[in-house]
């Protein structure tokens, strides 16, 4: 399957400023619980196990992964690029589901439905080049 980047770009920036207004942190027990959120300790659990603050700024969150790729090369600017983009893509793809379910506005729930397809389809050919070529 060919995949639309064009298209997927578009997505792209569209979740990423309706992420910009959703306090993603107001996930109730009935999404897909990648992020697993603790009121007591005001932290959640990210997919790859790490915790974060339940306030941090997603420009912030943005800003390291993409420092994390500074001044590297080669493997390892791949490994990094690919290990960032599969959680980012992670975070989308729980949004979509959270907008899924409750938007009442039907272009809404058809953008989720596509990113959660386009998404998930990534996730897994990123997955499979990690698996591939990091061994």
């Amino acid at each position: 399957m060919k995949i639309n980047y064009k298209y997927t770009t578009i997505i792209f920036l569209i979740l990423f400023v309706f992420m910009l207004g959703v306090n993603i942190n107001n996930q109730n027990d009935s999404n897909s619980g990648k992020y697993k959120s603790s009121k007591m300790n005001n932290m959640h659990m990210m997919p790859d196990g790490s915790m974060m603050p339940n306030d941090v700024d997603m420009h912030s969150m943005m800003g390291d992964m993409s420092a994390r790729m500074q001044g590297k090369t080669g493997d390892e600017l791949d490994k990094i690029f690919l290990e960032d983009m599969i959680i980012h893509h992670e975070g989308a793809v729980d949004m979509a589901l959270i907008l899924k379910d409750k938007t009442v506005r039907p272009e809404l729930k058809k953008m989720a439905e596509d990113i959660i397809a386009v998404q998930n389809k990534e996730i897994e050919m990123m997955q499979g080049w990690l698996a591939e070529w990091f061994k």
